[in-house]
């Protein structure tokens, strides 16, 4: 796919600026303060959640815990939680509490495996540069929420050969893990895989990145419905004579026994910049994500692709302070009617973030304001994705300042 073409065709689809002029405001939205972290034992600082068949919300905290990891201020190794809900009320618990040796530190977002298990990467180990994890059930009936699930370390990042710093991780229907690493390979990250092989697993480098090719991705991949994966990184795009770069989206497509590496989408300061996620698909097979900058209106936004013509549009520009830009930060949710819904750290009534909605009405995306943080101690500040959206429409996520678990209702 030509990346110059998809250019031209994202200079004629740009809508996002009647966005910014039509957004709703919150209609009759409800806020409950379901837990918050207590920074110590519990965890602190949260990422967005992820929720089983029951409707529990999992979750992890970056920091905290029970040992110390102290580093750059953030005291602990990091926890995975839990919210069971528990008929009108819901019960917090610690799954796992990391202990900054071989099992690492610092985790980043889980996802659930078909077997139950959640499957996930540190930012830290001893002795190498993160981790990828898997966390499952304990093997007989727990009398109590608060038993601790077993751990196991699936691959230890040991060089720049392997990678270090990895995102992720998502899985494919047979069971293979998919990634990036932020760097390694060249320099600027790669892209890996962990297969089950034997009573092990089995891992492999698919790409090595080059500069300003993808380079430097912060975020996992998305699997489409054909098993390729999609993702960006910061090295791409075009943001500045001086050879600044607003990022790029990239397609690992399957190709034969091999992968074949696409540059689709280059970034600029039209289109908004700086990817903040990992992709979403609609049935239809488009894509969608979440941008931290520039775009009409300086704050990022909220992007489709669609891959089968490279059209890029950006669907809702944010509006806020362009001076002190910070867009939406951990992509978007899709609900069972197409509507998009996610969080901005920033900006907002009292620019300390909102929670916001997308509805597709006749070809056009009309924004809703679903909440504004005010940083009081009962709703935090900075929300982040991805959240949780039930087939009631209620909404749930985390926010990265006051470590609330949050639920919003329609």
């Amino acid at each position: 796919m030509d990346n110059f073409l998809c250019r031209r065709v994202a200079c004629a689809t740009i809508l996002a600026i009647l966005a910014v002029l039509l957004i709703q405001p919150a209609l009759a939205q409800t806020y409950s303060l379901l837990y918050k972290l207590n920074g110590g034992s519990d965890g602190n600082g949260t990422g967005g959640l992820v929720a089983d068949q029951a409707g529990n919300l999992y979750g992890v905290a970056v920091a905290g815990g029970n040992q110390d990891c102290s580093y750059g201020g953030l005291n602990g190794c990091g926890t995975v939680f839990r919210l069971s809900h528990r008929g009108s009320g819901w019960i917090f618990s610690v799954l796992y509490s990391f202990t900054g040796g071989s099992d690492g530190w610092w985790p980043n977002q889980v996802v659930f495996g078909p077997d139950g298990s959640l499957y996930g990467t540190t930012s830290f180990v001893a002795g190498g540069y993160g981790t990828v994890f898997r966390l499952q059930p304990p093997p007989t009936f727990c009398p109590t929420v608060s038993c601790p699930w077993r751990i196991t370390t699936l691959y230890t990042f040991t060089n720049f050969a392997d990678g270090r710093y990895p995102n992720g991780p998502a899985l494919d229907a047979a069971g293979n893990l998919y990634g990036t690493s932020n760097e390694g390979g060249n320099g600027v990250g790669n892209i890996w895989e962990l297969s089950p092989s034997g009573n092990g697993w089995s891992y492999s480098v698919l790409y090595d990145f080059s500069v300003n090719n993808g380079s430097s991705p912060v975020h996992g991949v998305a699997i489409d419905a054909a098993g390729n994966l999609w993702g960006s990184g910061d090295g791409g795009g075009s943001c500045g004579p001086l050879g600044e770069t607003c990022g790029l989206i990239w397609e690992l497509a399957r190709s034969g026994s091999g992968w074949n590496f696409q540059a689709v989408f280059g970034l600029e300061p039209t289109t908004g910049s700086a990817p903040s996620g990992v992709f979403s698909f609609d049935p239809a097979g488009n894509l969608y994500g979440t941008l931290q900058g520039n775009g009409p209106a300086g704050n990022g936004g909220v992007f489709q692709l669609v891959p089968s013509t490279g059209q890029f549009t950006l669907l809702y520009a944010v509006p806020g302070n362009p001076d002190d830009p910070f867009g939406p930060l951990g992509g978007v949710t899709i609900d069972r009617a197409g509507n998009l819904y996610g969080a901005d750290t920033a900006n907002g009534a009292d620019g300390l973030g909102y929670v916001f909605k997308l509805a597709p009405s006749n070809g056009s995306w009309i924004p809703t304001d679903l909440y504004d943080f005010t940083g009081s101690p009962t709703d935090g500040s900075s929300p982040i994705g991805p959240l949780v959206v039930d087939a009631q429409g209620n909404v749930y996520g985390a926010t990265t300042q006051g470590n609330d678990i949050f639920e919003i209702t329609p």
